[in-house]
């Protein structure tokens, strides 16, 4: 009788994180930072139509990384969470809290009871009516969650770029300087990144009911100059 072939569970679980940190890492970067007039979401993507950035609700916008196909299935069930919601109970009581705890879940079923874990990492981003009101919530392929602060890195080169954001962030930036920033972090000291090369979102507070707002490259252009 042949004996069942055994791996110990922590084996398991550090092969799985293994396999998911790959593949997120082989994706390009992004970049959420908080500025004076709301949030802005930047990602290496060259790519026109297949979005790193996008909105889910009124005053939330969704970021990833890692494999595209995975994390847009989650920003379509994020949509459909908000949606139901709001159109439940009222369109305020859409929190991004409860929106990123719902992600952690889905995230964490995954990776604990399936073969292959999903190969993303995503970003909740909400705004609020005044600045200590805005929320980052990044969450991890394994279903942990951070509650970011300031600004949030997603991707590979995650920890380099999160040093190079820090140096140059503070609490006071303008949206052409919280851009600049970003683009800076994302490309380092030995790329330059054009604004074909990028995806801009902005939540912007004082928009009436729907904050997001996609820039465009011409616009992105006379930000960074």
């Amino acid at each position: 009788m042949n004996m069942p072939f055994y791996v110990a569970p922590e084996q398991i679980m550090k092969d799985r994180a293994d396999f998911a940190q790959k593949g997120i890492a082989r994706g390009r970067s992004l970049a959420a930072v908080e500025f004076d007039g709301g949030v802005l979401l930047c990602a290496e993507n060259p790519s026109r139509n297949l979005r790193k950035v996008s909105e889910i609700y009124d005053r939330i916008a969704f970021a990833g990384v890692g494999r595209y196909n995975e994390y847009d299935q989650l920003r379509i069930a994020g949509i459909r969470h908000a949606d139901i919601k709001g159109y439940t109970y009222s369109r305020d009581d859409v929190d991004p809290q409860a929106l990123a705890n719902q992600y952690a879940q889905m995230l964490g079923q995954v990776f604990t009871h399936e073969t292959k874990p999903l190969e993303v990492e995503i970003l909740v981003a909400a705004v609020g009516y005044q600045r200590d009101g805005d929320r980052m919530f990044h969450i991890r392929y394994d279903g942990s969650v951070t509650d970011e602060d300031g600004f949030a890195v997603l991707g590979g080169e995650a920890e380099s770029i999160r040093e190079r954001l820090g140096a140059s962030y503070n609490d006071s930036l303008d949206a052409p300087a919280a851009l600049k920033a970003a683009v800076e972090a994302l490309a380092g000291d030995e790329r330059t990144l054009t604004p074909d090369e990028l995806e801009v979102g902005i939540l912007d507070r004082a928009a009436a009911r729907r904050c997001f707002r996609r820039l465009e490259s011409g616009e992105i252009t006379q930000l960074l100059e």
